[in-house]
């Protein structure tokens, strides 16, 4: 599998991925996808950090775990979501590369 980094999301932005649940799919707007600190970088790093933020307007707070995401171009890569915050539409959830 290819190495993601933040090229493979920047134009997905406002874009839904689906994360499989149980027998279903929920899905997660992809809102945020920034770079991170490169010089916490460690030598021989494979890619440069970079965070992604998806919110999920359910009132059911999920935990924090590794989800299965699909989108049409990306594909199926699995992502560990941290629920961050709160909002009126829903919750924010973190996923981060380094």
């Amino acid at each position: 599998m290819e190495l993601l980094t933040l090229d493979h999301f920047t134009r997905h932005v406002d874009q839904t991925f689906s994360a499989v649940i149980n027998d279903g799919e929920i899905p997660f707007v992809l809102v945020e996808a920034r770079a991170l600190n490169p010089s916490q970088l460690p030598p021989g790093a494979g890619r440069a950090p970079f965070s992604l933020l998806f919110r999920n307007t359910s009132a059911f707070l999920f935990p924090q775990q590794i989800y299965l995401m699909r989108h049409a171009d990306i594909g199926e890569v699995g992502i560990f979501l941290v629920p961050v915050a709160r909002e009126q539409a829903g919750f924010l959830y973190q996923a981060i590369f380094n």
